[in-house]
């Protein structure tokens, strides 16, 4: 593993001239920007002279000197002469229009949020560049890992075919809950809430739309794709029981909820879905709320990118690292981070991949042969039938396992399975990926 010197003691990072930050948004990330500012304010000369927040008057505090105006009126922050604005609002309004005007009235702009840009990075960045400023983004993935600066400057002289990895701390924290604790998806929802891992409405984390959010910017600066949120294919976690974990381990896998975007001959596929994955796998490995993102070359091979994936601390040294990237640009004129103009192409979902089965039946003859008929009459080869003993005729579960089928055969073949009167619940499917792409 490479030691990196802290920013701060690296030469050449801050100009000799102040460079005046204007903070919106300050919450958990925000007040953690501002402290590790002023921590080493003897290193630098960024100069904090703008806070923004709503309701900004419960939000004072008195370690920050008195010189600094606070406000709830982002007029005050677009009329300034602040060279650097920081947003850390999130949301899509208004934080969109704060941005946008900030862009151009020659303000550079730092933002941790991923909203905004999987939704509107290729507006704001091309209007960045048409007005001379820079627009950072390394926060919103991965939280303090430098995920986006390695993918866009560190694997440059590759030619990425695939970002593969785990983006959501969420979902992986609940995942763990289920596999290591035998608890309901319930049970370790709610243990990740009381410990403050998961909102108190956590939709977009476990329906895979945090992560797929995500997985657009991946794309755009790994790839160079031009996704929209809306093409990534999202599947929640919320029908993964402990019971899948244990048919997982009989396969040599676990259970983890991966985003995965890859190029292949023309054609990309965007999916965040839960899998199986190999245990010898660098996936299967993160555990908690930590954050992996694999990219592939077709040069370089495989390289892997961990940490933590969120939280203040490692998320405002992403922040600050963003601005010093910011202050470079505007100090010695250097080139602005983020070109426009990534590529549209087609999206298929059409992968083949083995494919893990769940199913919970009230028993009876012919449910196999049934269930084999569905999958021939699609060309869907079955692999294997697992079962485990003990449970319930009324509510018995058993897994089938496939041959790698693409997305086109398998969707209606489980269609017209959901027909079938024997199931006693809805069937679970989960792509068991290949070592190599694992």
């Amino acid at each position: 593993m490479t030691t990196l010197l802290p920013c701060f003691e690296r030469p050449g990072y801050f100009a000799d001239a102040n460079c005046k930050i204007a903070l919106v948004g300050f919450g958990t990330v925000g007040s953690a920007v501002v402290r590790l500012l002023y921590a080493r304010s003897d290193e630098h000369s960024l100069q904090l002279t703008h806070v923004c927040n709503r309701r900004v008057a419960r939000k004072k505090v008195n370690w920050i000197p008195p010189e600094v105006m606070w406000t709830e009126d982002i007029e005050d922050v677009l009329a300034s002469d602040v060279d650097v604005v920081v947003e850390l609002m999130g949301g899509l309004e208004p934080a969109h229009e704060l941005v946008r005007r900030a862009l151009q009235s020659g303000k550079s702009v730092v933002t941790a949020n991923k909203q905004l840009i999987a939704h509107f990075g290729s507006e704001l960045l091309q209007l960045a560049w048409d007005r001379g400023q820079s627009l950072n983004f390394g926060a919103c993935v991965a939280g303090g890992v430098p995920v986006l600066s390695g993918l866009r400057d560190g694997l440059a002289g590759d030619r990425l075919t695939e970002v593969c990895g785990i983006l959501n701390g969420t979902c992986n924290c609940i995942l763990t809950s289920i596999e290591q604790g035998s608890m309901s998806f319930a049970e370790a929802l709610a243990e990740a809430q009381r410990a403050g891992f998961a909102e108190a409405d956590p939709a977009d984390d476990i329906d895979g739309f945090d992560a797929g959010a995500k997985l657009v910017i991946l794309a755009r600066v790994g790839l160079n794709l031009e996704l929209r949120p809306g093409q990534v294919t999202c599947r929640s976690i919320k029908n993964v029981r402990a019971l899948d974990f244990e048919y997982a381990h009989e396969l040599g896998c676990t259970i983890r909820q991966v985003s995965t975007a890859r190029i292949n001959q023309g054609k990309v596929s965007a999916v965040v879905e839960p899998s199986l994955v190999p245990k010898e796998s660098p996936l299967a490995r993160v555990s908690g709320s930590e954050n992996l993102v694999v990219s592939s070359g077709e040069f370089g091979g495989d390289i892997a990118f961990s940490g933590p994936g969120a939280g203040g601390n490692p998320t405002a040294v992403a922040v600050v690292s963003d601005l010093l990237q910011a202050v470079r640009h505007r100090s010695n004129g250097s080139e602005r981070p983020h070109r426009p103009g990534a590529v549209s192409r087609e999206i298929t979902s059409d992968l083949e991949l083995p494919q893990y089965v769940r199913f919970v039946v009230r028993d009876r003859p012919g449910i196999i042969a049934a269930l084999a008929g569905v999958f021939s009459a699609h060309h869907i080869n079955i692999d294997a039938v697992l079962q485990k003993p003990g449970y319930a005729k009324a509510e018995l579960p058993f897994v089938i396992t496939l041959e790698p089928c693409p997305e086109c055969r398998l969707t209606p073949a489980l269609a017209e399975i959901a027909n079938f009167d024997f199931l006693a619940d809805t069937p679970v499917r989960m792509p068991i990926l290949k070592q190599e792409l694992a």
